[in-house]
């Protein structure tokens, strides 16, 4: 299986800042040659709004020397506070309680912060009252398994990392689980008689790998079938004949590097339809087509060029970077999307929450880490945790959770495979 860890990463701590000047970028507005659409609209006024803030901060650093920093401690003030406070406006995510608990312990630990072991204790004793009997767990305790939030616990008991938090996961029972989710295309349903689509598949075999229940039978015929949803422009969508999109593309490429089935993805047009979603203006990344900007897709699409540098490299091609401009995406994170009180967001003006703030710190340690680290502004207070770009979980989290899985025993499969 193919090994992160052994892409070389040489040591660099200079500092960054290397941005097309505010003359050049208004010459990267949109054209709509005369027509304009609703989208177009919104676009203009994404872009007028973003212009703006890059011109203060090129004052900034004109005049005194300044550079976009990360508020890491205003962030982590309003990820701890949000382990126990959260606003109104999260009670539609009731049942994704183990994504809340993943989200903000994930970004926390991107950050480079650790909470008491108390804590700790007490997240891993409420994701076991998550965990169903029948294997899996569900959105909050007593609910239906679910593989999202299976995924979600999953990793956040790895990012906690400890015996009590590994303990907790029932192997026997989400083997049982997962078989039970897979259909004879080798496609999973999110849950039983639930909505097939790509995301079951990239939650099945993440959590599957990373705990060690991973059997070749339970995924017979998965990567040909997530093969099936790459569509004409590059990029995966849910279901074979969707739309292309970020999110979906990404567990698609992962999914894949997990099964060992990388070949059957076209990376030369997916390395084309990734590279297109990257805004010309913001420098940040759009999830589809014709979208708007939007933090989160700082990982979702950001992550998948990691997996792509792996595969060329087996090709025999060669570089230090990434494909994409790496500081122009951590110029957008650390001058657009971080909100005063702490917490990021999806673009200016928006709320924040913790979603965008796991995902949009996901992409930002993503955008540093490449193989010549690429640190935008003081590297030592914007440089953050390296994450394993197929689980994104912390490098650490992950390596360690792998380790500590792969000393034991696969439980046996059953007969509920198909």
């Amino acid at each position: 299986m193919w090994d992160w860890e052994s892409i070389d990463v040489e040591d660099e701590s200079e500092e960054r800042m290397v941005f097309k000047r505010y003359e050049e970028l208004i010459n990267d507005k949109q054209d709509t040659e005369g027509f304009e659409t609703v989208s177009s609209v919104m676009q203009d006024e994404v872009e007028t709004t973003v212009l703006k803030i890059y011109q203060v901060m090129q004052h900034l650093q004109d005049l005194e020397g300044k550079l976009p920093l990360l508020a890491r401690d205003n962030h982590v003030f309003y990820l701890k506070t949000s382990l126990t406070h959260l606003s109104q406006s999260y009670e539609c995510l009731d049942s994704s309680r183990p994504w809340l608990c993943y989200w903000i312990l994930h970004a926390l630990q991107i950050l480079g912060e650790r909470l008491e072991d108390e804590d700790y204790s007490h997240i891993a004793g409420f994701l076991a009252k998550c965990q169903s009997p029948e294997g899996g767990f569900g959105g909050g305790p007593g609910q239906h398994p679910h593989l999202a939030p299976t995924y979600a616990a999953v990793n956040a008991l790895c990012t906690i990392g400890t015996p009590e938090a590994y303990q907790t996961i029932d192997r026997q029972g989400l083997c049982r689980f997962l078989s039970s989710l897979r259909d004879d295309e080798g496609a999973f349903s999110m849950h039983v008689g639930g909505e097939v689509d790509i995301r079951g598949a990239y939650c099945a075999v993440s959590v599957a790998r990373l705990t060690n229940v991973y059997h070749p039978e339970m995924f017979k015929n998965t990567g040909e079938w997530i093969a099936s949803c790459q569509t004409w422009e590059g990029g995966f969508g849910g279901c074979p004949g969707m739309e292309a999109h970020g999110g979906y593309a990404f567990c698609a490429l992962a999914a894949l590097l997990l099964l060992e089935k990388s070949k059957l993805c076209d990376i030369s047009s997916l390395l084309r339809w990734t590279v297109n979603r990257q805004m010309r203006l913001e420098g940040g990344f759009q999830g589809r087509t014709n979208k708007l900007v939007d933090g989160c897709y700082s990982f979702w699409q950001g992550g998948a060029f990691p997996l792509i540098h792996a595969l060329l490299c087996e090709q025999g091609h060669k570089s230090k970077l990434w494909l994409y401009d790496q500081e122009a995406l951590q110029k957008y994170l650390l001058a657009c999307c971080q909100h005063p009180s702490g917490g990021l967001l999806d673009k200016p003006d928006k709320p924040r929450d913790v979603y965008h703030t796991c995902y949009t710190l996901s992409g930002l340690s993503v955008a540093q880490n490449s193989p010549t680290p690429v640190v935008i502004g003081n590297r030592r207070t914007n440089a953050v945790d390296t994450v394993h770009p197929v689980y994104n979980l912390v490098q650490t989290c992950a390596s360690a959770a792998l380790n500590y899985f792969n000393t034991l025993k696969i439980p046996e499969l059953g007969t509920v495979c198909r």
